[in-house]
């Protein structure tokens, strides 16, 4: 007999018990309660389908059947290997550990992301310091007008909205924004790169042009208190949206769909933890940055606080207390 013909027959022999596996898995996905026999079937059949990659691996490594086995048996070991699912426990190992560890992988892309960002920035301000007209590329009329005629945008912020409301409004636009440097990062991540670039060149010549007009410290003083952890988090999601064009990009030994899922796996645990860093950010953006009774010492030492807490939670100061 053959290399293909016994190619085919091992195919069809096992077939069935791919089907079988993957019925099981779904049951057990998706019932509240699964029955313990189902649970002991799929534990049982995990070393048979780890073997059957094995095989599929070394006869067709970019085959189709190798594809769908990889994908099982990466369900399959989530499934046996997830510890058992406590919230508080969880949320507190995501703080603590996990969103560090992710951190740490992404070390290298937020470094350079740092560096694109401020190069575009200094890019914006020597445009808008050399060429002053081309401020209308990144402020809108009224802001300009203000700013021409001594005033911020932000003053009276408070005269118009409630904390409150500007709290829920500023957190919410700012996590669509890290939202969006995190997906369109699929894009091989040229889309990520836009985003932080733009973002880049808007704050240098936005700062150029206030301080053209004797405001730029004033606007400093404005951002200060949650400015160091907003832009943190916009450096740490186009980190990860560059993660998952490099996971498309370069795979390694992995096929690409497996890549991008581990890729995408890292990301959302995360993105947990800077959603939260942005809700506080919001918080303080409404409540602090456009009241006139914190002086520029008390927005210093708020904003610095809340930085330290940021690095110290994606620098792993806390593990050493984890298992305590």
């Amino acid at each position: 007999m053959n290399e293909n013909a016994k190619t085919a027959r091992w195919l069809e022999y096992r077939r069935s018990e791919w089907e079988r596996a993957t019925q099981r898995l779904d049951s057990i996905e998706h019932g509240k309660r699964p029955p313990p026999r189902l649970v002991l079937e799929a534990v049982r059949a995990y070393p048979e389908i780890a073997k059957d990659l094995a095989i599929a691996r070394r006869s067709a490594p970019r085959g189709p059947v190798t594809r769908h086995l990889e994908q099982l048996y990466l369900r399959m070991h989530r499934l046996i290997f997830k510890p058992p699912a406590h919230l508080l426990g969880d949320l507190r190992r995501l703080f603590v550990r996990d969103a560090a560890n992710v951190a740490r992988t992404l070390a290298s892309n937020i470094a350079w992301i740092v560096c694109l960002f401020f190069a575009c920035a200094a890019a914006g301000a020597w445009l808008v310091t050399t060429y002053p007209e081309l401020i209308a590329l990144f402020a809108s009329e009224e802001m300009i007008d203000r700013v021409s005629r001594g005033e911020l945008w932000t003053d009276g912020l408070l005269n118009v909205f409630p904390s409150s409301l500007l709290a829920t409004q500023i957190f919410t636009n700012n996590i669509m924004v890290c939202l969006g440097a995190l997906c369109v990062g699929a894009l091989y991540g040229l889309g990520t790169l836009y985003i932080i670039g733009m973002n880049g060149l808007m704050l240098g010549a936005l700062f150029a042009f206030t301080s053209a007009h004797g405001l730029g410290g004033r606007l400093f003083e404005f951002v200060v208190a949650h400015g160091f952890v907003e832009l943190s988090v916009i450096f740490v999601s186009g980190a990860a949206g560059v993660a998952l064009g490099e996971a498309l990009a370069r795979p390694g030994h992995l096929t690409r769909g497996a890549a991008f899922h581990a890729a995408t796996t890292r990301a959302a645990k995360l993105m947990v933890v800077l959603i939260v860093f942005l809700i506080g950010a919001g918080l303080i953006e409404g409540y602090v940055s456009p009241n006139p009774n914190f002086g520029l010492p008390a927005r210093l030492t708020i904003g610095l606080a809340y930085f330290g807490l940021f690095v110290a939670v994606l620098g792993g100061f806390f593990e050493k207390f984890g298992d305590r």
